[in-house]
């Protein structure tokens, strides 16, 4: 699966995106983040649980406990704001 950040979150993680692996035991989003904080220490540094973002699976905004399926790509999105 490929893993795309966007905005502060990219600019913090000196990277726009990855290629995972995810095991089997990967099912929803939520399991998917909680896998790349297990593994990846500035993203666990950047991404606590409590932090608040959005995600998308091949762009579509989705909640944590959607089930990942075949998607290809999960996007992570810092809290929209409008002014």
């Amino acid at each position: 699966m490929i893993i795309r950040y966007f905005a502060w979150i990219r600019e913090r993680l000196n990277r726009d995106q990855q290629e995972l692996a995810l095991p089997e035991s990967v099912q929803t989003v939520a399991d998917a983040l909680d896998h790349l904080r297990a593994t990846d220490e500035d993203f666990a540094a950047i991404l606590p649980p409590e932090t608040v973002f959005r995600v998308a699976l091949d762009d579509e905004l989705v909640e944590l406990d959607t089930p990942l399926g075949n998607a290809k790509e999960l996007s992570i999105f810092p809290p929209m704001t409008g002014g």
